[in-house]
């Protein structure tokens, strides 16, 4: 695998986006763009990258926009800046573009955790002609999502709020049954750092679209796409929300919509105890559509 570092300037302010390509050794079969999470990085995901590229994937990522190297003038870690989370879409985008520019001939594939399934699901709205398939880990509802977290209280504007019901080791059990993981989590500077005020809800902001029938009937009925979860993430409802989505894709006409919940993992699928199954299983998905 070779790995190549790069950065592009977003269109909405400038800022420097960084990337990294990892490319096989073989031949290859198609491209996988990964988007990742709110407070880490690109970088938690080179054994990702790894199995992939092993599978014969070209491989890309980029930090997105107040995370890992992209921070820059009043983007700074934690925040979107003035350009906010519209921005973070575009980027997502952008290298969308720039990729498939790059490689006309191989089937593009969009795998996003977290934050960047966030983005992923407000990008198929307009742009699913984009992806060959789309892989949502870690995702929800999030209009439900918020209406869960209005019934508690505020809602959680730091992570640890999510760790309520796990053990309360470190307040970050909720990602991952693997300790050694949630260690390494807490020991990197550039995870778990304190959000901006404004960052947890600009992740909202889009929840009522995403959950209208009429955008979602902007999706291409021949869209592939994949929901994966662990049946204890909170974010997913414990296994509740997850089904959710595939349900509204299916009713706005999407022919091919699978949801694979794991029981008893957390938050980070790719960061689990049972994390090899679980690539595996995508990677056998994404060969199947490609």
């Amino acid at each position: 695998m070779k790995t190549t570092p790069s950065s592009f300037s977003s269109s909405a302010d400038g800022l420097a986006i960084a990337t990294t390509t990892w490319t096989p050794d073989s031949t290859p079969v198609g491209v996988v763009q990964l988007g990742h999470g709110v407070a880490e990085h690109s970088k938690r995901y080179e054994r990702l990258g790894r199995a992939l590229t092993d599978a014969g994937y070209i491989v890309y990522i980029n930090d997105h926009r107040g995370h890992g190297q992209s921070v820059g003038g009043d983007v700074a870690l934690g925040s979107f800046g003035s350009a906010g989370w519209p921005a973070l879409v575009d980027d997502l985008v952008a290298f969308t573009t720039s990729i498939a520019e790059r490689h006309p001939d191989l089937p593009l594939f969009l795998v996003a955790h977290s934050m960047g399934s966030f983005a992923a699901q407000q990008v198929i709205l307009d742009r699913s002609e984009l992806y060959a398939g789309v892989v949502l880990t870690g995702s929800t509802a999030l209009d439900l999502l918020a209406q869960g977290l209005a019934a508690a209280g505020d809602g959680p504007v730091q992570l640890t709020a999510f760790n309520a019901g796990f053990e309360d080791r470190t307040g970050y059990e909720w990602l991952s049954r693997d300790e050694a993981e949630v260690d390494a989590y807490i020991a990197d500077p550039l995870s778990g750092f304190d959000l901006a005020d404004d960052t947890v809800p600009q992740l909202f902001s889009a929840a009522e679209r995403l959950a209208d029938p009429d955008a979602l009937g902007g999706i291409s009925k021949a869209l592939p796409i994949l929901v994966v979860s662990g049946d204890k993430d909170p974010v997913g409802g414990h296994g509740q929300l997850p089904p959710v989505i595939g349900q509204r894709y299916q009713a706005a006409g999407v022919s091919d919509v699978t949801v694979t919940l794991y029981p008893d993992a957390r938050h980070e699928v790719f960061n689990e105890t049972n994390r090899d199954e679980i690539i595996s299983d995508i990677i056998a998905w994404l060969d199947a559509h490609r």
